[in-house]
């Protein structure tokens, strides 16, 4: 498969290629250019010249495009959901699941472009201002990068593809370099649908290769990143060299609070969606469970009769629950974090099993909130980490303890004690008696702290795409 430059696949300039396999099996499934720095540069210069003919399109017109681009998505769904399960190792369920919320995603979207009103400032609001008239516009940014993480790389594009053109900017696509292949067809097919060249362009590539030309490259005027702090925070400087606009949805260690009073098998029935999906490999994901003690073995006993029915298996399988991570080296990157779980205090009560990409469910308990885990340890894998607390007061203390503020949640009865935990969590999202894996397309979503700077979601994601202008009609009235 081929990069997409200025509408037209193309090879990496060098003729470099990366391989792509099925982390699963370990079989090779394509190959895809790895982009450079000349690559780049023409994307870049493509992308410049085609957003300032797409941003005179109307938005109508725009929206007409996308719809188009659903249809060919539906003939082509069976396709797109197969490579994105074996590129990723994603259960086929949920690789149909992605899939389908493109449609959620664009109509939701291209609906709020219709409705991307400005404001007026009536004259005489203000002293001085009597026969003058103030309104604002919003026009786009210019050309933008969003650099997509391996995890969700379907709902990701969504979130930052749909609103960013709709708002009339040229995007550059810099897809995970494990698992590109499903987001170059989604390219595809937005030209098939009538995209006109150099709107959205796709570059495969190492991210310190052709993420960092894209982050640093002058004429780039926005940039959307999702992925890890260490380089969400390098590709925030490398934008800040050149006064791009950044948005950055970074790691998480969320919370999950449950209190005595909880509805413990509405809690354990929460761990298994909130934990387990996309087996683990969730930025908000719960991770740390932090569990009133008087209730702890029985919240044990409740989320292991729960976890032990998950079937681990091949991905492609529709009975597969628990599929593999995205390389083998994530899987052995999480096994060592277990290792040091154990070292520290944690015991094992279910798992921990592991085979090339595949790691077991696994739970972990009586961990001490001194330990890497409870505070910044993120476990990008299918690990529930459980920590004793013995109050309210205690629960809050763990939960903030961390660099992240991603999302929490909290379980009990008393709605009161709820609202207090939501309240005191320092955190950008919050979900009272349900897991902290909760990110409608409609809310806007992000982190406090280490967790990024800015939100996407429909209610929010073009202030991040576009720029505000006020005109004035000075004296308009006198």
């Amino acid at each position: 498969m081929q990069n997409i430059i200025n509408g037209k696949n193309v090879d990496a300039s060098d003729k470099s290629v990366l391989k792509i396999t099925n982390p699963y099996t370990g079989r090779l499934i394509d190959t895809v250019p790895n982009a450079t720095k000349k690559d780049v540069n023409r994307a870049v210069a493509y992308a410049n010249k085609a957003q300032q003919k797409w941003a005179k399109v109307p938005v109508y017109q725009k929206a007409e495009i996308l719809k188009r681009f659903l249809t060919l998505v539906e003939e082509n769904r069976d396709d797109l959901a197969k490579t994105l399960c074996m590129e990723t190792g994603k259960p086929i369920s949920q690789a149909y699941g992605e899939i389908d919320n493109i449609f959620i995603s664009f109509e939701a979207f291209i609906e709020k472009a219709k409705h991307l009103y400005g404001n007026v400032i009536p004259a005489g609001t203000e002293k001085g201002q009597d026969n003058t008239l103030q309104f604002t516009v919003r026009e786009p940014l210019g050309v933008m990068v969003a650099i997509i993480p391996f995890n969700f790389p379907c709902d990701l594009f969504d979130q930052k593809v749909a609103p960013a053109i709709l708002a009339g900017n040229a995007v550059i696509i810099k897809p995970p370099h494990q698992n590109p292949l499903t987001l170059i067809k989604l390219v595809g097919l937005l030209h098939e649908a009538g995209l006109p060249a150099g709107v959205v362009q796709i570059l495969a590539g190492e991210g310190a290769k052709a993420g960092e030309a894209l982050a640093k490259h002058p004429d780039v005027h926005g940039i959307t990143f999702t992925g890890s702090t260490k380089v969400g925070k390098a590709t925030y400087l490398n934008g800040a060299a050149h006064l791009a606009h950044v948005a950055l949805e970074l790691g998480g260690n969320d919370a999950f609070i449950v209190l005595s009073d909880a509805d413990l098998d509405l809690a354990a029935d929460e761990v298994v969606w909130g934990r387990m999906y996309n087996t683990g490999q969730v930025c908000c994901a719960s991770k740390r469970f932090i569990v009133q003690r008087d209730v702890l073995r029985q919240f044990e006993k409740k989320v292991i009769e729960r976890i032990s029915k998950l079937v681990v298996g091949n991905p492609l399988s529709k009975k597969t629950d628990i599929g593999c991570l995205v390389t083998k080296s994530a899987c052995e990157r999480a096994v060592a974090q277990i290792e040091n779980v154990v070292a520290q205090g944690g015991k094992i009560i279910y798992g921990g099993q592991h085979k090339g990409a595949v790691l077991q469910p696994t739970i972990i308990t009586d961990i001490p909130k001194t330990a890497d885990v409870a505070k910044d340890d993120e476990i990008f894998a299918p690990v529930v980490s459980i920590i004793p607390c013995k109050d309210v007061e205690e629960a809050i203390e763990i939960a903030n303890s961390s660099s992240y503020g991603l999302c929490g949640c909290v379980f009990t009865a008393d709605m009161k004690t709820a609202f207090k935990v939501c309240s005191e969590l320092k955190c950008g999202g919050t979900v009272i008696n349900g897991a902290s894996f909760h990110r409608s397309f409609e809310m806007p979503f992000g982190g406090y702290k280490n967790s990024g700077i800015g939100t996407e979601g429909v209610m929010s994601t073009f202030d991040q795409v576009t720029k505000t202008k006020t005109i004035t009609l000075k004296n308009i009235f006198k």
